[in-house]
């Protein structure tokens, strides 16, 4: 597996704007997306802030007239994942039937693949409320037979094509004629940094030229919300203050706030890429994956001491041959969950030791929330921009951090910058690390 690798397109959407350049604006000048919710009344919930996506969001927009009408099945997950695909093919410069049908593709569709990372879809609650009304029996109450008998028919008879996690991958290989090797990862937060290794592996091997890969996800619905106050993962104390609610690696970090969208970059081999004279943001260079058995957490808590994110991490310095000593910035998860940032700290104590107070660590999650599985795809995008414009962006609500790492609260700057790791841990103990090269 010799064949070289970069990144050349980077689309992204999130609460801080459609497009990488709304993002790298969002996260350099210090703005954070995280507000009230306004996709429900969140009055009944503990937590009522998170990152949203404007309003005026619409997937139509960002598909050929003559596919339109396929959006209307399409989650609010589908639709992100969409989108940030035709922002990734338009910023690298290709040509796909995606995006202009007349002219001839940049790389035929058996040499284009598409691997992304999707979270578990929660179902519209209209729509579910809408066919139950129609299953109840004399006295109001629910009726699982009367559900089967006509409750189901009130249901599209699509609607499950709404909802399952290949169909975000599915629409963009439809809407780009993506024919080669395709896959959908669904490891939570991990599930998009995941999707961009497979991508690397397949053009590495020589079973395709360029990919699509990164994660979209949206948790910004009644059910999906409350899942995620149930575990305890969200911030309550901050529904005054939501900018300043998400603090990784600060000593009164109190819990998450949920984010939606994603990000799709475009991978390409360096062969082909120079060949057409494409920009490159930068080269990724090492992936590495692992999983944390820590039976006592039952997959909610995760292993303080970071041996499995300590692994992966380790596997992705062996597969960019380099040491510890060649990163300038590290990406972490940087929940802001007490417990999972403390299995962070501990594994990159791990592999960095004391050295670890000199690497500055760099997160989105103060800007654009936990993403769920579009979370390090946004991530890889950010760090593609660092290595790009030879910037740090800013980082906000670390005023008291943790002893011996490098995360406080200061402003954008200009950085000497040539190596960043980038990893993500998820609920469920799936870790991945990826590392980007200056290109």
């Amino acid at each position: 597996m010799s064949r070289q690798v970069v990144i050349t397109g980077l689309g992204t959407i999130s609460g801080l704007g459609i497009g990488v350049e709304a993002l790298w604006d969002g996260l350099t000048s210090g703005r954070s997306a995280i507000d009230r919710v306004r996709a429900f009344d969140p009055s009944g919930f503990d937590a009522q802030i998170a990152a949203e996506v404007d309003a005026e969001f619409k997937v139509n927009q960002f598909v050929p007239k003559s596919y339109r009408k396929a959006t209307k099945v399409m989650a609010r997950d589908i639709g992100l994942a969409v989108a940030a695909a035709d922002q990734a093919v338009r910023d690298a410069g290709l040509i796909t039937p995606g995006v202009d049908a007349a002219q001839e593709r940049t790389y035929p569709g058996n040499r284009t693949g598409c691997h992304i990372g999707a979270g578990l879809i929660a179902a519209d609650i209209t729509e579910l409320t809408e066919a139950m009304s129609h299953a109840t029996d004399a006295s109001g109450a629910f009726d699982i037979h009367k559900w089967g008998e006509s409750g189901m028919e009130q249901l599209t008879p699509l609607w499950l094509l709404k909802y399952l996690p290949n169909m975000l991958a599915c629409h963009v290989t439809i809407v780009h004629e993506a024919q080669g090797p395709s896959n959908t990862i669904t490891c939570g937060e991990a599930s998009s940094g995941l999707s961009i290794g497979e991508s690397l592996r397949v053009i590495q091997r020589g079973a395709a030229d360029m990919c699509f890969c990164g994660g979209a996800e949206s948790k910004l619905n009644e059910m999906a919300f409350y899942r995620q106050q149930l575990m305890d993962r969200l911030n309550t104390s901050s529904n005054d203050t939501p900018a300043a609610a998400v603090k990784p690696y600060d000593t009164h970090a109190a819990g998450t706030a949920m984010g939606e969208g994603g990000g799709i970059v475009t991978l390409e081999a360096l062969d082909t890429a120079t060949a057409r004279g494409a920009k490159a943001y930068a080269e990724l260079v090492g992936f590495g994956a692992s999983h944390t058995v820590y039976p006592q957490g039952n997959g909610l808590v995760p292993d303080p001491a970071g041996k499995g994110i300590a692994a992966a991490i380790r596997a992705a310095l062996r597969d960019a041959d380099l040491t510890p000593g060649d990163i300038d910035v590290v990406v972490p998860s940087g929940a802001a969950i007490p417990e999972w940032d403390t299995a962070d700290v501990a594994a990159l104590s791990t592999v960095f030791g004391d050295a670890l107070a000199d690497v500055p660590l760099w997160t989105s999650k103060p800007f654009v929330g936990n993403c769920g599985a579009g979370s390090g795809a946004l991530d890889v995008a950010a760090a593609a921009m660092m290595l790009h414009k030879q910037t740090l962006p800013a980082r906000i609500n670390c005023d008291a951090p943790r002893e011996g790492v490098n995360a406080a609260t200061a402003p954008s700057a200009s950085r000497d910058i040539n190596h960043v790791l980038v990893f993500t841990t998820s609920l469920g103990g799936q870790n991945v690390a990826l590392i980007l090269k200056r290109a």
